[in-house]
């Protein structure tokens, strides 16, 4: 099967097209390859996180990500390129795993970062669980360490809402799932989690002014896909791991060569941690 290619009038660069029809039609098409009509619950799987899909039960399909409409190929080392449905283990529900994000800073514009979460809610999902790997101000946060997400500073400058398009935040970090999540392991802290534009790293000063500000952690995604994720209905959990201490609070210079390995070494702990969240949730 060749990739899917975005024409009209499902393009997503199109500024007269519904992104939400772009959102539906990527919906029709994982119901039709996939033989799902219908998924319970998505997961977005940002870095460190990939290995809770094999966790979660049986892969019933898996499907490159660039043939859905509207989705692109991972530009990021440590990001999966395919999007699978589960079938949860032990229950009769469907996970939409979203293997393939795609990030501000990539330059494809705010609708292709959010349109996972779309498509998720297109596909009946009524909760989603965002992660990421990221960078920690507490010292006490030592790298492998999962943060729950309770609020977020969204410092992209940017929206994935259009026009007049007005939506309560109050309580965008669901706090019954993050009960749930305490529920499966009591030691789970919690933070505000800042994002930045990138695709550099925070300056030092930058950090300082994110704890100022209430950041405990930072990173590049997460926060234009749980305001979308609100927008379309969805309840949110978001789940960071400390791959680094934020810079000027680590003592040597960061790299993502730094964050991968970090993920790699906490994967098993918080691949298992994470798939049973999603079992009870």
């Amino acid at each position: 099967m060749s990739p899917t290619t975005d024409t009209a009038p499902h393009s997503l660069d199109d500024p007269a097209v519904d992104p939400f029809d772009v959102a539906r039609a990527a919906a029709a098409h994982l119901a039709r390859v996939t033989g799902i009509a219908r998924h319970d619950l998505a997961l977005v799987l940002g870095s460190g996180w990939g290995g809770a899909a094999d966790l979660l039960g049986e892969t019933v399909a898996e499907i490159d990500s660039d043939q859905i409409p509207g989705f692109s190929a991972p530009a990021v080392a440590g990001h999966g390129a395919t999007t699978r449905s589960i079938r949860i283990t032990g229950t009769d529900k469907f996970a939409l795993v979203i293997g393939s994000r795609t990030h501000l800073y990539e330059g494809k514009g705010v609708r292709r970062v959010v349109h996972g979460v779309r498509t998720a809610a297109a596909t009946g999902a009524t909760r989603i669980v965002l992660t990421n790997g990221c960078g920690g101000l507490n010292p006490a946060w030592l790298p492998g360490t999962p943060v729950l997400i309770s609020d977020h500073l969204n410092l992209t400058a940017t929206s994935p809402l259009e026009g007049a398009t007005f939506v309560d935040l109050t309580d965008l970090y669901s706090a019954r799932l993050r009960a749930l999540a305490r529920e499966v392991d009591g030691s789970l802290d919690e933070g505000v989690y800042v994002q930045f534009p990138g695709p550099h790293y925070e300056t030092p000063a930058e950090v300082r002014m994110a704890g100022r500000f209430g950041g405990d952690l930072v990173g590049m995604s997460t926060t234009l896909e749980a305001i979308a994720a609100r927008h379309a209905g969805l309840e949110v959990l978001g789940i960071s791991l400390v791959t680094n201490a934020a810079a000027g609070i680590s003592p040597t210079p960061l790299s993502h060569g730094e964050v991968l390995e970090a993920g790699q070494a906490a994967g098993p702990r918080i691949s298992a941690l994470l798939a049973e969240i999603a079992r009870r949730i």
